[in-house]
C-alpha cells in the first residue's frame, strides 16, 4: 500500500477508536505484530504477536477502565509503510480517575496491516494510574 493509503487506513481505524470501537484497531493488527512501549514502567515492553498483544496489553488494560477506551488521533504523518500518530486517551479507570494520556505512535505498515508500534506515551501517568498488568512481574526493557 502507499503511503497515501496507509495513513488514510489508520485514519479510518481511529475514527472508530474515538467512538469506543476498538474491532478495527484489532483487525489491522498482523497476527506477528511487535507493540513495544517505551520507558521504565510495568508495561513497558515489547510484546510480540497478536495473542500477546491482546492477552498481555489490551486485555488488562480494558479491566482497569471503566468502559470503553476511547482514543483519539488528532495528526497523521506518513513516509513510505511509516504512519505516525499523535493521539489521546479519553477513558476513565474503574476507580473513577481520568486517563488522560497523551501518546505518539510510530506505525510500520506491511501488506494492508499493522506489523509494528513504537508508542511514546506519559509513562508516569501510567505509573500514577495503572496497576502492573497479572503478566508483568519484571518490567522487559525494550530494545
Amino acid at each position: 500500500m502507499s503511503e497515501v493509503s496507509n495513513k488514510a487506513f489508520l485514519q479510518g481505524v481511529f475514527a472508530e477508536t474515538a467512538k469506543g470501537n476498538g474491532r478495527p484497531f484489532l483487525d489491522a493488527l498482523a497476527d506477528d505484530v511487535r507493540w513495544t512501549i517505551i520507558g521504565q514502567t510495568a508495561w513497558s515492553r515489547t510484546y510480540e504477536g497478536k495473542r500477546a498483544v491482546l492477552e498481555e496489553l489490551l486485555r488488562p488494560l480494558a479491566e482497569q477502565l471503566g468502559g470503553r477506551n476511547v482514543v483519539s488521533a488528532e495528526r497523521f504523518v506518513a513516509d513510505n509503510d511509516v504512519v505516525v500518530v499523535e493521539g489521546r486517551n479519553h477513558s476513565v479507570t474503574r476507580s473513577g480517575r481520568d486517563y488522560p494520556n497523551r501518546y505518539c505512535w510510530v506505525f510500520v505498515m506491511r501488506d494492508g496491516k499493522v506489523a509494528e508500534i513504537t508508542e511514546y506515551t506519559d509513562t508516569q501517568l501510567i505509573a500514577e494510574v495503572l496497576a502492573p498488568p497479572p503478566a508483568a512481574s519484571t518490567p522487559h526493557r525494550p530494545g
